[in-house]
């Protein structure tokens, strides 16, 4: 549970960050000389990111693959995890979930058939750098390529990192995006992504911010972030304080297995809930990892009752060096299935595919249409029991008569 603390002359207590019990003997374990108050300093996280073999070797028994995978990972998609993130990572068993998607092995470095550094086509759809313009109304805003802790599976792994320059972000660059959206009155909505961009310092942040709300036809705002998670600490309540300054903001959230429903993120996601902003969540579907019926439901629930609304569950992209995260698209069909009518509609996400080539999300749902018998509609529902609609004069179902 968070602390509670009374400060001479209030009589209101202050509320503290949780480290949980887990948290706790990591940092003991770990980092004896460092105090509660720095290790939930986000600062210090960051500053503190592993992101070398020496320093994993001390805190993980490694496998030969997974040492040899670290050892020849250069360039772009470095491995960098928080020590708060590296403390849910199992020591002994190289096959737990969070592990895998963080640590890298031999398969990585395999391209597969189809896949691409850009497999959606984004360098091909940005408008200016850093500024993708794909859908008529909508713009994705490249912030940084700094993440503080990097996914094996990024589908912007070409641009995360050290890319020798060939991605750079700066003020200048994102001027230059919003005059972009000046000059364009149609864009109406605009999502900050990256890298992450709740890694960007609250100034930089809020300047941002601030030079997009001044542009008149840009209804609402919207973040791409996985920090609650990998880093919850980063959320301060002077940040959500700024972020509330620019409402309507919405923010999709990065998680992949129940794992990271940790007091921490959960307390991170109540602040940024309590500040007004929209959670929503974005979960890719990973082979092994979350690609079972009850681990789903599990997280979909567990983001229900951290006010994350479930929200896109995503096919893995197929981005260089993913096959062996990715799952068959039937997989996806069986879990939407297997929760559609089970549990809330609230806990159910749209199961989506990136169109490759640049197509944009196209959703996907398990086939509840029967076929048609005459004026009639027939539907299947989640029980597998057919039901009637009377639809005079309809053609859909002509195809599957019964």
């Amino acid at each position: 549970m968070p602390s509670l603390a009374r400060v001479p002359g209030r009589a209101a207590p202050i509320h503290r960050f949780p480290i949980s019990a887990h948290a706790q003997a990591f940092r003991r374990r770990f980092y004896p000389g460092v105090t509660a108050g720095e290790w939930n300093d986000w600062k210090w996280q960051v500053r503190n990111r592993i992101r070398r073999l020496a320093e994993l070797e001390p805190i993980l028994d490694l496998t030969d693959d997974e040492r040899a995978a670290i050892a020849a990972r250069t360039g772009s998609l470095p491995i960098a995890i928080t020590p708060y993130y590296l403390s849910l990572l199992s020591r002994e068993d190289p096959d737990q979930p969070l592990r895998r998607t963080h640590l890298p092995v031999g398969a990585e470095f395999v391209t597969g058939p189809g896949e691409a550094p850009d497999p959606l086509g984004e360098d091909h759809d940005m408008a200016v750098p850093g500024l993708v313009h794909r859908y008529p109304d909508r713009v994705l805003f490249l912030t940084t390529g700094f993440c503080s802790t990097y996914c094996r599976y990024c589908t912007r792994s070409r641009m995360v990192g050290e890319t020798n320059g060939e991605y750079s972000f700066s003020t200048s660059q994102w001027e230059r995006a919003a005059q972009y959206i000046e000059a364009h009155p149609e864009i109406r909505d605009c999502l900050l992504s990256g890298g992450d961009p709740l890694s960007i310092g609250d100034d930089k942040l809020e300047w941002l911010l601030d030079r997009l709300r001044s542009i008149k036809h840009l209804q609402f705002l919207r973040i791409g972030t996985k920090i609650p998670v990998v880093m919850p600490q980063r959320i301060t309540k002077s940040m959500t304080r700024m972020l509330a300054r620019f409402h309507p903001l919405w923010m999709s959230i990065h998680f992949t297995h129940p794992d990271e429903l940790t007091p921490e993120t959960r307390e991170a996601c109540a602040r940024l809930a309590d500040a007004g902003i929209p959670l929503g969540s974005q979960t890719v579907l990973l082979k092994g990892i979350n690609d079972s019926l009850p681990v789903m439901r599990d997280l979909m629930h567990g983001l229900l009752m951290a006010r994350v609304k479930p929200y896109y569950l995503y096919q893995c992209d197929p981005v260089s060096g993913s096959a062996h995260f990715r799952t068959s698209v039937a997989a996806g069909l069986e879990i939407i299935r297997g929760l559609r009518g089970h549990t809330s509609g609230y806990a159910v996400p749209q199961f989506v595919i990136d169109a490759p080539g640049g197509g944009g999300k196209i959703p996907l749902l398990p086939d509840y249409l029967a076929g048609r018998e005459g004026d009639d509609l027939l539907l299947e529902n989640f029980e597998g029991g057919l039901y009637r609609y009377p639809d005079p004069g309809g053609t859909i179902g002509a195809d599957r008569p019964r």
